[in-house]
């Protein structure tokens, strides 16, 4: 398996799979009723200015995270 990464450290553009996330607290249930399940598919759009927050496109839509929660996520990067 790739080396995995924060879903907070990703540049524009870059896609990649969902590979683990907090099992447990408000922001667990927040990812998961959003879609962002462990082996979904993402692709980070943009950044805001100051980099926070961040939006990716998940499941056909698109979600916006702020940097913190997007730090508890670990992804594993796609080749372009």
């Amino acid at each position: 398996m790739a080396e995995l990464a924060k879903l907070s450290e990703l540049s524009a553009g870059d896609s990649a799979i969902v590979r683990q996330y907090p099992k447990t607290g408000n922001a667990s249930l927040r990812l998961r009723e959003m879609g962002l399940l462990v082996g979904t598919p993402i692709k980070l759009v943009r950044l805001a200015p100051f980099g926070d927050p961040i939006e990716i496109k998940v499941r056909g839509y698109h979600l916006t995270l702020r940097k913190s929660e997007a730090a508890e996520v670990l992804v594993e990067v796609q080749a372009p």
